[in-house]
């Protein structure tokens, strides 16, 4: 038997401290997301727990990281740079599979001073349908990576939204690609997993929704998949949709970086999902490993397990 593959998901770890922003960048949203930043975000989203964060999984076995976005705060390009580092800093294109989030397209963007700079990070295989090698436009989504047994597919609902919103949408050609690579994946035997950045089931607060989540999840009700993955919404979330055969899991996660719960807003967690073949589908072990404030480190703080029935296995 093969052995299990485990992959780590964090999301929305929104990189401190923000930069200074030059002079004449504060209008509009980012002027408001900047007086957000200072008055209440900075005490929570905290680089000494996204410090913690990294020396935990360093100390997992871990063989892929996916990082489902929001990981800057009001899309300065010192931002771009600063999380391109990071990004090094755990692991090389190959281990870590990056997708954006809302606030990584807060405002209107260059591609050379914004996602260009992640773009390995969210490249496809070259192969096939599988996307661009690396992407070259904020429109070349969604992609697939093989590693292992299991198919990632990358998505984008990031785009600039009005002042106040934070909305996404995944838009018609993409939610056609997602379909044929799910169907690609599926011929192949791979666990298909969905990266998506805004919530695509259960409750969301209207401005703050993926505008098309049932054209979604008709795709995902017509051609399947093992596991969905997002954040967004800085909380827990253990959901489903209907799948052709059976229900597909949609995990959430909160921020990486969250020092400080707040409102229904946990401290910073991360996941870490075991995946091994198994008859009919896969078996999937998943741990969450949790923000301990008094010692400043990360400890397990719940796990199950799961059968995951697979399309035309």
């Amino acid at each position: 038997m093969a052995a299990m593959f485990t992959l780590a998901h964090i999301s929305d770890p929104h990189l401190a401290p923000l930069p200074s922003p030059p002079i004449g960048s504060l209008f509009g949203k980012r002027l408001m997301g900047y007086l957000s930043w200072q008055m209440k975000r900075r005490k929570i989203h905290r680089t000494e727990v996204l410090d913690a964060l990294a020396r935990d999984l360093k100390g997992q076995t871990i063989d892929h990281l996916v990082i489902t976005g929001d990981l800057t705060n009001i899309s300065l390009p010192a931002e771009f740079s600063a999380v391109a580092r990071w990004l090094s800093s755990l692991g090389s294109a190959e281990e870590v599979t990056v997708i954006p989030g809302n606030h990584d397209a807060y405002v209107a963007l260059d591609w050379t001073k914004s996602w260009e700079k992640w773009k390995d990070y969210m490249a496809g295989d070259g192969e096939g349908d599988a996307g661009p090698l690396p992407p070259a436009h904020f429109d070349d989504f969604p992609f697939m990576r093989i590693r292992g047994p299991v198919a990632l597919i990358g998505t984008s609902s990031a785009h600039p939204s009005p002042p106040a919103f934070a909305i996404g949408t995944l838009g018609e050609r993409q939610l056609e690609r997602i379909a044929s690579l799910l169907e690609t994946a599926r011929s192949k035997g791979l666990c298909r997993m969905v990266l998506v950045h805004h919530p695509p089931a259960g409750p969301s607060r209207w401005r703050k929704r993926l505008t098309d989540a049932e054209a979604f999840c008709r795709v995902i009700r017509q051609h399947g998949a093992e596991l969905v993955l997002h954040g967004h919404d800085h909380s827990f979330s253990e959901v489903s949709i209907d799948g052709p055969e059976a229900p597909v899991p949609v995990f959430g996660i909160p921020s990486a970086s969250a020092a400080l719960a707040h409102g229904h807003r946990p401290v910073s967690h991360y996941g870490i999902f075991g995946i091994e073949a198994a008859e009919g589908g896969w078996n999937m072990q998943l741990r969450y490993h949790g923000f301990d404030r008094p010692t400043k480190t990360f400890k397990e703080t719940a796990s199950h397990t799961r059968h995951l029935p697979a399309a035309g296995r």
